[in-house]
This record gives C-alpha cells, structure tokens and sequence, in this order.
C-alpha cells in the first residue's frame, strides 16, 4: 500500500460563492464523506493546510494582481474580476490555504514522506491567469506547484495532465512558451466550452513549442472517447517527455450526473483516466503523483468518485 497524503482542511469551506453558485463548499465535505464511508480515511495520512509563502505565487501570479484580489476580498466585495468569480471576506485567505497545502504535500513527496496525494482545495485554480481570475479560479494551484517543483527542489521536466470537462487556459497559457512543463488537457469543447481555448492546434510557442497537447471531446461523448484519445494523445507524449513529477487537476465533471458539462463519462471511466495515470507514473516519475482538486459538482456522485480516485492512488 503506498504512503498516499490527502489534503484536506475545513478552512476551504470559508470561501462563500453564495446560494446558487455552483463552486460550493458543500463540495468538500461530498468528497471526506465518501473517502470515509469507502473506509479508506483511516489508510490516508492527513494533510492540513498552511499559508503559502508569498514568493511562490509571485512566480506565477502577477504582483499588483494578487494585491487586486486580497483588496477586493477585505473590502468585502462579492465579485473579482466577473460574476463567475463570487468572493468573500475569507477567500483570499482560503486561496492562500489551498496554495501553501499544496506546496506541503510536494515538499513532503520529493522527501520521500509520501508516494502521492489527492488534493482536495478550494478554490479551484486551473482557469485563473497570470493577472487575472477566471472561471472560479484565482490562483493558479497546479501551476505554482510547478515552479515551486523546479526552483525548490530541482525538477527539470515537470508533467500536467488535466481532465477536467473545461480546458485550463490559465495552466496552458502559464506554460505554453515553456519546454520544461508538459500541459496536457482533455476537455469537452465545443458547446459547453468555456472557456473557448483548448484547440488540437494550440500546441506551445516558441521554446514551448510541441510541450501542449490537447485532446478536445464533442459533446454527448463518454468512455470509449476518453480512452481513444488519452491513448493516442497522452500516453505517446509522456513517454517521449518522461516527466519526473507528475501534477494531476482532477475534475470530475464530465461525469454523466454533472450539469455542468454534456459528457457521459461514467464513474469506471474514471477510475480508467487514474490507472492510466499511475501507469505513467509508475514509468517516469518514480510514482510521484500529486492530484489537485478542479471541477466536479454532482454532490451525488463526488462522494464515490474522490473515494475510487483515492484507492486507485492507495494501491498504485
């Protein structure tokens, strides 16, 4: 059984997206709850959350930006950036959270103190961009992490793998002029499509150019698709890349059950997509496998699809 970190701190719940946002906190106790009945708390070494160092979001995150955001949320406005994005009092500090946990769960599997670790912050990260907020996200969790990978402890070939039903713009965007970092992102595009990006020709710039690799999914699409792309796509890429580390956003809206997209991807589906993963883990990155929590808002379906993701991590 693998030392398997699970990250997860009541503190998230305090950002407040108001009745009838769809990115509630309701969301995480789903997640706890269904790890818990699954039986598997108890086999997870349990990760709180600790504030972030303020240099590493600088690495990613534009400096009057992140003055933006924190201003905006003590001065008690309900909005940063555009009405997706709902705020509180509490969210910056919650964000600040979600970061610094992180950033201890990678220091505490490049130690060796763990194999790997899901994640489960709020708020969410991969659609935020360097000097902007987007799509419920305001730091860019998996990005930092990157850059806190390579200038903190030395990685040079950094992987992403993100399968949440939206395309992360901010994470490609970060890293698209950059050939150290892998992006790779399955999404549904188009209809759903926010946020619009995420096209078979957005593959890098410049140095960067080849290291983006995107498999967009038409709509109404379920299992058979996902396994059709991700083997043409992403399992020949991280062979030739070999990423010493893997970073996982992990969104669980494709799910058939989830409004928030026109996938029908079903709960074996996946566990398939995790398999996968810890298969190229297992190949090039010595295990090391840290999943971060994006998307996924079936409060119905959340419980049993963090517990299947966390035993597949347990027995990788």
């Amino acid at each position: 059984m693998k030392k398997t970190g699970f990250l997860y701190d009541e503190r998230y719940q305090l950002h407040l997206t108001g009745d009838y946002h769809p990115e509630m906190p309701d969301r995480l106790p789903c997640i706890y709850r269904g790890i818990q009945e699954a039986g598997l708390l108890s086999r997870l070494i349990h990760i709180k959350a600790r504030r972030a160092d303020m240099k590493w979001i600088e690495m990613v995150h534009d400096g009057r930006y992140i003055m933006r955001f924190e201003a905006a949320c003590l001065s008690g406005k309900s909005m940063f950036d555009s009405p997706d994005n709902q705020v509180c009092y509490d969210t910056y500090e919650a964000a600040l959270l979600a970061v610094g946990g992180i950033l201890d769960v990678v220091s505490r599997v490049m130690e060796g103190d763990l194999d790997n670790a899901f994640c489960a912050v709020r708020p969410p990260g991969h659609h935020a961009e360097v000097n902007k907020a987007m799509g419920f996200c305001y730091f860019n969790n998996v990005a930092i992490a990157a850059r806190y990978l390579q200038n903190q402890w030395g990685i040079e070939r950094v992987g992403i793998i993100d399968f949440d039903v939206h395309h992360g713009n901010g994470t490609q965007h970060i890293f698209e002029q950059d050939s150290t970092v892998f992006y790779y992102s399955i999404h549904e595009h188009p209809s759903f499509a926010y946020p619009g990006t995420g096209r078979e020709f957005e593959i890098g710039n410049n140095s960067g150019h080849g290291f983006t690799k995107n498999s967009p999914v038409l709509p109404g699409q379920g299992d058979d698709e996902y396994k059709r792309l991700m083997q043409k796509d992403l399992i020949p890429a991280f062979d030739e890349f070999k990423p010493e580390v893997i970073l996982v956003s992990v969104g669980f809206d494709a799910h058939a059950d989830d409004d928030m997209s026109d996938m029908k991807l079903s709960t074996a589906g996946f566990s398939w997509i995790m398999q996968r993963i810890v298969e190229l883990g297992r190949q090039h990155s010595k295990g090391r496998i840290i999943s971060v929590l994006e998307g996924g808002y079936s409060l119905e379906r959340l419980p049993e699809l963090a517990a299947n993701h966390v035993e597949i991590l347990l027995n990788a």
